[in-house]
């Protein structure tokens, strides 16, 4: 069995690497259906498909998993972004319903501490999942808390602690903003072919495409700059394109 990692970089060589962030607001109805039109719609421009709280809360375990299937019938892969962060036998639960719901990732938080990350990482692996942790958010608030000075081992950032239990650990990918391209650059730097960096924050919340694909953002995540798009296809050719660039 293939690891999620090579799955997605599988993928990327002939869809490019976006990734569409199918987070709806809560007025939105009709929320499977709707999932679906777009895979069916959006698939040959993506290489995965990330859905986090907006449809895992309101939908039936039925309802997702017919989305995940639907997904892999296009060749795409899923990620369950919840931001995971709970003790072992929490986290382990977890994530046996989302491997049953069809799932080939999640997201978590390492605020968890890297013995449960590590053993976190351990489990998914062992069933061909990933595992993709939090690095530094794309929101500006994100410096508040990614930026804070910690002391473990040595004096660093937290997003910088984060990365390097990232490494330690054995993650597939980490999460860091599009709207942060110097961290991206630094992390890039540091983790080298080691982790995938998945960006978030492409085009509303302001960050470009072009220049966190240069900076060594693997993959870009993005919502409303394709949801609320009057041409969405368009739109998500054009990244397409921008990913590709690299």
């Amino acid at each position: 069995m293939h690891t999620f990692k090579t799955r997605l970089s599988q993928i990327a060589k002939t869809n490019g690497k976006v990734i569409l962030a199918n987070d709806y607001d809560p007025s939105v109805k009709n929320l499977e259906s709707k999932t679906i039109s777009n895979i069916k719609k959006l698939h040959p421009y993506l290489c995965a498909v990330k859905l986090n709280f907006h449809l895992l809360l309101p939908l039936s375990e039925k309802q997702v998993l017919k989305i995940n299937k639907t997904a892999h019938k296009y060749g795409l892969q899923t990620i369950a972004d919840i931001k995971l962060n709970d003790i072992g036998n929490t986290n382990r639960v977890t994530t046996e319903n989302l491997w049953k719901m069809g799932f080939d990732a999640v997201i978590a938080n390492p605020i968890m501490g890297l013995d449960s990350l590590k053993n976190l990482v351990k489990s998914a692996h062992k069933n061909g999942k990933g595992v993709i942790t939090l690095c530094h958010m794309s929101a500006p608030e994100a410096r508040l808390s990614y930026d804070m000075e910690v002391k473990m081992r040595k004096k660093q950032q937290l997003y910088q602690l984060f990365l390097d239990w990232a490494l330690e650990s054995k993650v597939d990918g980490i999460v860091v903003g599009a709207t942060f391209p110097k961290i991206i650059q630094y992390c890039s730097k540091k983790a080298g072919k080691k982790l995938d960096i998945f960006s978030p924050g492409v085009g509303t919340q302001g960050g470009d495409a072009s220049e966190v694909i240069s900076s060594g953002t693997s993959y870009l995540i993005v919502g409303r700059t394709i949801l609320n798009a009057k041409k969405p296809i368009d739109i998500a050719k054009e990244l397409q394109l921008d990913s590709l660039a690299k």
